[in-house]
This record gives structure tokens, C-alpha cells and sequence, in this order.
């Protein structure tokens, strides 16, 4: 591991909060460049710009990972038929591409890697802005690691039905096995992650190259196995208006359980705000990032659930009561045979993998932007930037661990493992949408558009239905998969986020408010004393800081 550079060692002093008569009015139209806006924002760059707008779409698009992530979550869809799939995911895309609009007016105005908290802090009137700010904050880092836990279980079990498959279905997968595989995953992300942000940049545009690939070889092989090796395709009224519920919900509810798949799939969009910092002309890629990603995933989804539909058993729970775990690893089986499902199960394990890596790269710079403002506990450590690769190491590190411990919750059982994918939702929802509720209720006076704005009369309408849509799913995430609510059916999902929700509150009022003060200005406090690092400051490019 290469020695590191404390980034806060040039910041000598912060200032323990800004005044809000300093904070309140951001224009990003009078910011000559990313760097000046980013010290209106008030923080000083500390990482350099390596991300293009292609590989700031990237960090999303690979997050979302479309057929790795649908065949980590498309049996919560099936439960409902094919009707659940198809239509829920159709339905729920229009909807999130709501969300990613009023997430792009907001990034494209202020674009900094702290995103969420920072602009609740920015919006929320004087008496919440620090404990709402501070909820958020561990929100959002809750969210985000709970994306990395359900992308990189989602992996396990992907190996795992390989091994199943190359055995015949004599393989046991065990909770113990799923976490030792996950576990193996995450350590493996924290390595390659803790490398040159340069090389991570590229990553994100390989990603993109790996996932069209892979859809496309899925587009092509899956349904000329299926013309060969099976009784052909299933006909339109089949995939498009087959509706049988599997659970013991009530039809309508169950369909509603059907969104998930895609608000599941469909998001970690905000990863893109966490790169902001890192990004050539933010305010302009961070929306077109966002709005690329969710747009492209949501039609080509659409695409590859109607293909799955049109190629599956017509025996739904044959299919989700799977030997190989999950009922992707099934429809390829029967389709094109046991060397193929072994190969593609292969290659989609190695997408999801590289989904695990994009988001923890978005965790580790919301842990960095958290710890610059104080936020988590031993911000100190964790804020440590390691200047000539331009990585917070220390982050990346603590990112990575804090997913092996939530992760744990592979070895209670199927069920427990599942909150990981709602927990990720739920988390995420609330941070999304505080922030905008804030901006229109209490700080619409000291809103100012960045070049990504609908205008005064559509961005309303579209951000109040976002945000109704926000408090629908928040709702439906917390929602067991069974009535009868047991042991081994309970989500976990209700008591993991809502505990930390507060948790969050309590150890800000008995501890926290001592230290975190909101969003700091690190603006204008440098350390004379650290030559070397006034050099780095002057190398990425920062011209407005009097070093004198």
C-alpha cells in the first residue's frame, strides 16, 4: 500500500460552520469553471478530473449492470407472471426517470461529491440544517452500501449456480458458501478500488463496452436455443397479459411488489453525484449521466424482460423453484444446454463483479465527502487522500468493510438476504427525496438552475410526482414477501433502515452535534506550513487559493 498524504494537513483550521449569509446563494452561472464552483460550494478540489461524461455514465450504467442485476432480483417480478415483470418494469422505469430528473436539477446546480446532504443542509430551513443534513448523510452511505451488499450477493449466488449447474443440481448452496464468496467479492473491490483514479476512470468505460456485450450475446443466443432445443416461444397474450399470483398477497398488491426488479436495477443513479468532484465539466455530465443511464437501462430492461418472458417455461414456479438457485440460471439451462448456461452464467457473474467495483467507488467518495464535513466517526482517518493517485484509500478501505459486516446478513437466510436489495431502496428514497422536498418547500428563494432545468412551470409538476412516487416505494420496500410474517419471511428491511434512521438521531444529539456542523468551508484555510502540498493543490489545477 503506498504511503498516503493527508488532504486535511493543507487544511489547517475549518471553520466550524459557514454563516448562512455565505452559503445561501450558489450560482453556478457565474462559475468560470468546475474548480470555481466548487469553491462558491465552499471545498477546495482535492481529487483530479479524470472522469469524461462517458465514463460519469459509466459509474451508473455499470452500476445498474442490466442483466446481471436482472437476474439477481427478477423472481421478486415472476411471483407476479409474466404481467408483474413486464409491466411492473415498464411502469416503475417512467417513474425513476422522474426521480433522475429532479436529481440532475439538482446536481447540475450544485455539483459536489457530498450531493445529497449537501444540498438538504443548503435547502432545509436554519433550525434542521445540521441534524437533517447529518441524517442524510449516514442515509446515503447506508444506501449505497447496501447497494454494494445486494450486487455483490447477487454475484455469489451467480457462481454459485455456475458450480450447481456444472454438477447437475447435486451442489448444496449454503449461507455459508453464498457469504464466503461474497465476502472473497467485496475484499477483491477494495483492492482494485484503491487504485489510480486514471485507471478507475477507465474502468467505468470497459464496463459499459463488457455489459452491451453481453446483452447483445444474450439477445442473439437465448432465443435461437430456444427455437431448437424447446417447444418454441411463448405468444404475446402469454408474456404481455399473463397474470398469476404466486404469493399469498392480494393480486393488486402483488403486482405492486412486481415494481421492485426495476427500482432495484433502475438505481444508484446518485453515484454519479458522488463522482461529480472528479468530473470534466459537471454540471452538465452529472444530468446527462443520470438521465443517460436511467433512460438507456430502462428501455433496453424493458427489451431483455420480454425476451426472458418469450423464452421461459410456462410452469413460472418450475422456474423459480430452480435447482441452480436463481431462475435465470434455469431459463438458460433449458434453452441452450448446460455448457452454455455455465458460460453465460459466467460472464454475467463477471458484469455484476464490475458492478460491485463502480459502487464502491461511489461509496468510498461519499464516505470522503461525509468525513470532510466531519460526519462519520474517525473522519479524521477516513478523509485521508492519497494525492498522487488521487484516491481517499482510507475511504475505499472503510467502504469495503463496513459491506462485509452488513453483509452478514447472507448467513440468516434467503429472506434476510433480500433486505440487502430493499435496504439499498429504502435508504436511497429518503435521501433522494428530502433534498428535493426541501428545495421547493423552504428554499426555492435561493435556488439557482444549473445549465439542466425544466423551467418554472414543468419542473414543479415533475419533482411533486417524484416525490409521491418516493414515499409510495419507500412504503412498498419495507413490505415482507408473505402475509404470514415469520423468522424466515420477515424483511428486515423495516428494522435495519429504520433503526439507522434513528440510531442516526440519537448519536447525533448525545454525541455528533459536537463535532458536525454541516457542510464546512475548506476553501481559504491552507497550511503554509506544507509546501509540498500547496504544490499538489496548484497541480490539480487550483488557481483561486491565495498560498501566500
Amino acid at each position: 500500500m503506498p504511503k498516503e498524504k493527508r488532504s486535511s494537513s493543507v487544511v489547517n483550521t475549518l471553520s466550524p460552520i459557514r454563516s448562512p449569509l455565505q452559503q445561501d446563494i450558489i450560482d453556478p452561472r457565474l462559475a468560470k469553471d468546475d474548480n470555481e464552483l466548487l469553491a462558491e460550494i465552499g471545498y477546495k478540489p482535492e481529487l483530479k478530473r479524470y472522469f469524461s461524461t462517458l465514463q460519469v455514465f459509466g459509474v451508473a450504467f455499470s452500476i445498474m449492470g442490466l442483466l446481471p442485476s436482472i437476474s439477481s432480483v427478477m423472481a421478486i417480478g415472476l411471483t407476479g407472471g409474466t404481467v408483474g415483470l413486464v409491466w411492473g418494469w415498464f411502469i416503475a422505469s417512467i417513474f425513476i426517470l422522474l426521480v433522475g430528473i429532479t436529481m440532475s436539477e439538482l446536481g447540475s446546480a450544485i455539483p459536489t461529491s457530498g450531493g445529497l446532504y449537501y444540498w438538504t443542509y443548503h435547502y432545509a430551513p436554519e433550525s434542521l440544517k445540521i441534524p437533517l443534513s447529518f441524517l442524510i448523510g449516514n442515509s446515503n452511505t447506508l444506501a449505497l452500501t447496501g447497494g454494494l451488499c445486494s450486487i455483490n450477493y447477487g454475484f455469489a449466488s451467480e457462481v454459485l449456480a455456475a458450480v450447481a449447474i456444472t454438477y447437475d443440481g447435486d451442489f448444496e448452496i449454503t449461507t455459508a458458501r453464498t457469504y464466503g464468496v461474497f465476502a472473497a467479492c467485496v475484499v477483491s473491490h477494495i483492492i482494485v478500488c484503491c487504485g489510480a483514479s486514471s485507471k478507475i476512470s477507465r474502468l467505468q468505460t470497459f464496463s459499459i463496452v463488457c455489459n452491451v456485450s453481453l446483452i447483445i450475446l444474450f439477445l442473439v443466443a437465448l432465443p435461437i436455443g430456444t427455437a431448437k432445443n424447446t417447444s418454441g416461444f411463448r405468444d404475446a397474450k402469454f408474456i404481455f397479459g399473463k397474470f398469476e399470483n404466486l404469493s399469498d398477497w392480494p393480486d393488486g398488491w402483488q403486482f405492486m411488489l412486481s415494481l421492485m426488479p426495476a427500482v432495484w436495477t433502475i438505481g444508484g443513479f446518485d453515484s454519479v453525484i458522488h463522482c461529480s468532484e472528479e468530473a470534466t465539466n459537471a454540471s452538465k455530465s452529472v444530468p446527462i449521466g443520470i438521465i443517460g443511464a436511467i433512460a438507456s437501462c430502462g428501455i433496453l430492461g424493458w427489451v431483455i424482460i420480454i425476451m426472458i418472458c418469450a423464452c421461459i417455461n410456462e410452469d413460472i414456479e418450475s422456474v423459480l423453484n430452480s435447482p441452480f438457485g436463481v431462475p435465470i440460471a434455469q431459463i438458460i439451462y433449458e434453452a441452450l444446454g448446460k455448457k452454455w448456461a455455465i458460460a453465460f452464467m459466467a460472464l454475467i457473474a463477471y458484469c455484476q463483479w464490475l458492478m460491485g467495483a463502480s459502487i464502491l467507488v461511489a461509496i468510498s467518495r461519499q464516505v470522503w465527502a461525509f468525513s470532510r464535513d466531519n460526519g462519520l466517526p474517525f473522519s479524521s482517518f477516513i478523509k485521508v487522500v492519497y494525492i498522487k493517485w488521487s484516491v481517499p484509500i482510507r475511504s475505499v478501505c472503510f467502504a469495503g468493510c463496513l459491506g462485509i459486516v452488513v453483509g452478514l446478513l447472507c448467513l440468516i437466510g434467503s429472506q434476510a438476504a433480500n433486505a440487502l436489495f430493499t435496504l439499498a431502496v429504502s435508504a436511497n428514497y429518503l435521501s433522494w427525496g428530502t433534498p428535493v422536498f426541501l428545495r421547493f418547500v423552504f428554499g426555492k428563494d435561493i435556488f439557482k438552475p444549473g445549465p439542466f432545468y425544466l423551467g418554472k412551470t414543468l419542473s414543479p409538476i415533475i419533482n411533486w410526482i417524484a416525490l409521491a412516487w418516493v414515499a409510495f416505494i419507500i412504503v412498498l420496500c419495507m413490505f415482507p414477501a408473505s402475509k404470514s410474517v415469520e423468522k424466515e419471511t420477515m424483511n428486515y428491511t423495516v428494522v435495519i433502515t429504520c433503526g439507522i434512521w434513528i440510531s442516526s438521531m440519537v448519536y447525533y444529539y448525545a454525541y455528533a452535534h459536537k463535532n458536525y456542523f454541516g457542510p464546512r468551508k475548506t476553501i481559504n484555510e491552507i497550511d503554509d506550513s506544507s509546501k509540498e502540498d500547496i504544490n499538489d493543490l496548484k497541480d490539480l489545477g487550483m488557481t483561486s487559493v491565495n498560498a501566500a
